[in-house]
């Protein structure tokens, strides 16, 4: 099963990320990687810099970012897992390593399931 995991931050301090927290971050994902879970990551740019394109009532509309959420989507991480305690279990270990090594960092993860074919056929 592939799990799409984004990370959004909803608290962050004024000085940039250690690199004790950047080369933790980079063992973490090369060790999902070689196990094979990890299938694709990377940081997303501001909303700022982002468009919001909305479906109401037949009409379409875009708005250019910012967006008024107070918590800013940061980064994304696509895993191949078993089940959906294995996406849960490296999610929680990134955001330790955030706990751990960057104080006053404070963000959530959420963890969702990605259909395929095969998911699509079965709810026929």
């Amino acid at each position: 099963m592939r799990y799409l995991i984004t990370l959004r931050a909803t608290a962050q301090p004024a000085t940039p990320p250690p690199a004790d927290l950047m080369e933790a971050i980079a063992k973490l994902g090369e060790e999902a990687t070689r196990s094979g879970a990890l299938l694709d990551t990377a940081g997303l740019a501001p909303s700022a810099q982002g468009a919001r394109v909305t479906l109401t009532g037949g009409d379409l509309s875009v708005t250019d970012g910012p967006f008024a959420e107070a918590k800013e989507l940061i980064s994304y991480a696509l895993y191949q897992v078993r089940a959906k305690e294995e996406a849960v279990e490296w999610a929680s270990r990134f955001l330790r390593l955030h706990r751990d090594l960057w104080e006053g960092w404070e963000g959530e993860a959420d963890v969702l399931r990605v259909f395929g074919p095969e998911d699509l056929a079965a709810l026929a």
